[in-house]
């Protein structure tokens, strides 16, 4: 048995591995886009085997492909869609075309994926052709968004699960801090007393925003161009196949899809991938507000703020003995970096297109998959290793408040502003704490004072 087969198309022939489930067109791609030196992520192959899944479906029940060939080409593409078909798809992730070299080489699989059901041979397409079967009634620019908003919303209700394990996290600890009254800080200098509890429910409301914008995504991601074929005006394929093919993949894939009302202008306006990729940009950006200030809360141990204490998960120096670093604060900030600049070019890309389509489309698909994913695992591991972990420094907490002048501002109800400003210049002279300089002047008694500074009067509304 040869080790080789030769396949053709208009351009040639060219000599392929005889048992490869990939074919020719997929090999020329291969061989022309040697860029980011990775495939097409998983959650668009996936989600391309559902898309030709309700193709072929729909091209059988309009009674266009018969039983045998759709049965075979109904297995493989289950297989693709549950990953088992992933090595074959060997086209480098950004490639020219529009994504068509994704679209053949899904093509290419899913047929020999097929021939072999049936008791052929990889490349014999007398069997099952990728274009002629395969591709019946299609075009990579109805196939292709599809695709990437199918798998984009799957990604997201993964995404959208994280963020809910993060809040519930940060809600957690916002209560358990509720009681630890410490620092306010206004331009990084000393202003108010605040609680821990508080800092942890910014965190949560800002994070619980995150949620609700993004489970909204999916409303900006139903509408798919599926039917359109090339430019929209559904050429080539039956009316019934384009009214129906929608309405398969929307019970295939479990999501709320519809048929965009202009196909044409879904073809090639990606607007609303730019607003969801802006969405996740948003959560980017509370994650590093709030990355940064955990980093900050938990600086020293000896010589910083020291007001939590972050999970020690290991060593953080191969020459300080000793030293542990907030490592997956970190590692969020740099995925939330990559987040942001993967965001510039997806609103590029989104606006590069020109007239009835855009040839920006893997670029889109690539980045905004990327940015999904790697923000809902920094939202798990963020949750997981490091806010569940988090213990107060309740006793640097006590110590910092008594020894600062921020604690002036909740005596103001009691005590005037000119008195407080002489205190704070004997606690800086004397090296005694506030509280020792107010009983000592008989301003307050302990019980007035601790009750000013407590993390109810810190917390209250208003003074009265």
């Amino acid at each position: 048995m040869s080790e080789f087969r030769i396949e053709k198309d208009f351009l040639g022939e060219k000599s392929l591995p005889a048992a490869a489930l990939y074919g020719i067109h997929s090999a020329r791609a291969a061989g022309n886009f040697q860029i980011s030196g990775r495939t097409v992520n998983p959650s668009l192959i996936h989600a391309y085997g559902a898309v030709k899944l309700a193709c072929a479906l729909t091209n059988f029940e309009t009674g266009h492909l018969d039983e045998a060939k759709f049965r075979a080409i109904e297995l493989a593409c289950r297989k693709m869609q549950e990953g088992e078909l992933d090595r074959h798809i060997i086209v480098d992730a950004l490639q020219g075309g529009a994504g068509t070299s994704t679209n053949m080489n899904v093509n290419e699989v899913i047929a020999n994926c097929s021939i072999i059901t049936l008791g052929g041979k990889p490349g014999d397409y007398s069997i099952v052709h990728p274009i002629d079967h395969v591709n019946m009634h299609q075009s990579t620019n109805d196939t292709y968004p599809t695709a990437l908003h199918v798998a984009a919303m799957l990604d997201i209700r993964i995404l959208e699960k994280n963020i809910v394990r993060l809040l519930e996290a940060l809600q957690r600890k916002e209560k358990e801090f509720a009681d630890v009254v410490k620092i306010g800080r206004t331009e990084m200098m000393d202003a108010v007393l605040v609680t821990l509890g508080k800092n942890f429910s910014a965190f949560a409301e800002a994070v619980g925003r995150d949620r609700w914008r993004i489970y909204k995504c999916e409303e900006r991601l139903k509408v798919v161009n599926l039917g359109g074929t090339a430019v929209g005006t559904g050429l080539a394929a039956p009316r019934k196949y384009i009214f129906k093919v929608v309405e398969n993949l929307r019970k295939i894939v479990g999501l709320s899809l519809a048929r965009a009302e202009n196909l044409y202008e879904a073809t090639q306006n990606q607007d609303a991938i730019a607003e969801t990729s802006g969405i996740l940009r948003a959560f980017a950006v509370n994650l590093t507000k709030m990355c940064n200030d955990l980093r900050l809360m938990g600086s020293g141990p000896d010589s910083g703020f020291c007001e939590i204490f972050l999970p020690a998960l290991q060593a953080g120096s191969s020459i300080m003995p000793g030293k542990v670093n907030p490592v997956v604060p970190e590692a969020v900030l740099q995925a939330s970096s990559l987040v942001l600049s993967n965001d510039v070019a997806i609103a590029s890309a989104c606006g590069a297109g020109n007239l009835e389509l855009n040839h920006m489309m893997p670029l889109i698909a690539d980045k905004l998959l990327e940015n999904i994913q790697i923000l809902a695992n920094s939202a798990r591991i963020l949750s997981d290793l490091c806010i569940d972990g988090i213990v107060a420094n309740r006793e640097e907490c006590r110590s910092q408040i008594l020894s600062s002048t921020a604690a002036l501002t909740s005596l103001l109800s009691k005590i005037p502003y000119s008195k407080l400003s002489e205190i704070s210049v004997e606690m800086k002279k004397s090296g005694k704490n506030l509280r020792e300089i107010v009983l000592e002047r008989k301003l307050l008694s302990a019980d007035e004072f601790d009750e000013m500074i407590s993390p109810e009067a810190v917390t209250r509304l208003g003074s009265e």
